[in-house]
């Protein structure tokens, strides 16, 4: 029996190299070893209250982008969240048993509290119980988790553990982080500092589905400075953040040349961030001439999701099943 794994990604917007070098690769590899289940969070991202017309967007757009990189839905269960209602059911059984206190003590909910005064819903509160339903819906024993998430899967063996010592069984097996690649990537913006993320804007963002045209534009925007002092100088965050793009899309003889320019204070940053756009562009171009094609497939990205709800919920409905015995709901 192969080990489960579960993952999902809320569609908040377009998937970007950070997206797919920190996520997706390691779905597309680790879907022939183990027993994946890639998810697309909707029910997670109505925190933020999006509009039906946004919200099925871009669930479509990440619906096509995971299939556009590789994931297959033939050797993994591709699924939608709001597909699944059991989830949304061990989701209520979940919060029976989670307490105010500790959901509180959350460094992300305690985060949104600063960071979004006006929109603290409960939502937002219990999320890390919604994230517990989606592992242990399906009995997950690994879960791929950047750091900022490991506190939630923390959170996620409390309430499996809780559920077992309450109605007295070994039920949910306890999911732990799991990260497959041998070197955790981090992709950094064009803003010069910190991680590619959606938060710090579009421009801090290179998308999957950007043309050529955009790619340019955003590398020649990138934050630069105005060049090295001294010669073998150690390189300033932002210059730094552009090499380690070049060393993620660029041929090695590439990236040491314009090292060793920047090392005899030769460089010409102009020069390095036209080279570095037409390597990404070269990089990207096959993903995104994929993403257009299954775009215009509607009855394709129908099947897929259709297919995939169907997988999902045979196993959920076996979960929920066996949680309504071991909680005592029985008919008459």
């Amino acid at each position: 029996m192969k080990e489960t794994v579960v993952s999902g990604i809320r569609p908040t917007g377009k998937l970007h190299l950070g997206n797919y070098f920190g996520a997706v690769t390691n779905f597309v590899k680790m879907q022939y070893d183990y027993n994946c289940y890639f998810f697309i969070a909707d029910l997670h991202s109505l925190t933020t209250h999006p509009t039906p017309q946004d919200l099925h967007g871009y669930v479509r757009h990440v619906l096509v982008e995971y299939l556009a990189c590789g994931i297959d839905p033939e050797e993994t269960t591709i699924y939608i969240q709001s597909d699944v209602p059991e989830v949304a059911e061990l989701y209520l059984y979940l919060n029976m048993n989670a307490y105010m206190g500790e959901l509180e003590r959350s460094t992300s909910f305690k985060d949104k509290v600063r960071s979004q005064p006006d929109n603290v819903n409960a939502g937002l509160l219990t999320y890390p119980t919604l994230m517990a339903a989606d592992i242990l819906i399906h009995k997950a024993t690994k879960v791929p988790v950047g750091k900022d998430q490991e506190q939630h899967l923390e959170f996620t063996r409390t309430f499996g553990n809780r559920f077992n010592r309450l109605y007295n069984s070994d039920y949910f097996p306890e999911p732990f982080a799991f990260n497959y690649a041998q070197n955790l990537v981090k992709i950094p913006g064009l803003d010069g500092t910190g991680k590619m993320s959606k938060s710090s804007g579009d421009g801090n963002c290179i998308y999957l589905s950007d043309s050529p045209e955009i790619i340019r534009k955003k590398l020649s925007r990138a934050v630069t400075d105005s060049g090295p002092s001294a010669e073998n100088q150690t390189k300033p965050e932002a210059i730094q953040n552009l090499f380690d793009l070049m060393k993620i899309v660029s041929s090695e003889d590439t990236l040491t040349h314009f090292d060793e320019l920047y090392n005899k204070m030769s460089i010409r940053y102009g020069d390095f961030k036209k080279q570095l756009a037409e390597d990404m562009i070269v990089f990207n171009t096959p993903i995104r001439e994929r993403i257009e094609e299954l775009s215009k497939n509607s009855s394709y990205l129908r099947q897929v999701a259709k297919h995939g709800a169907l997988k999902a919920r045979e196993s959920a409905q076996r979960t929920i099943k066996e949680v309504r015995q071991l909680i005592g709901f029985k008919s008459f």
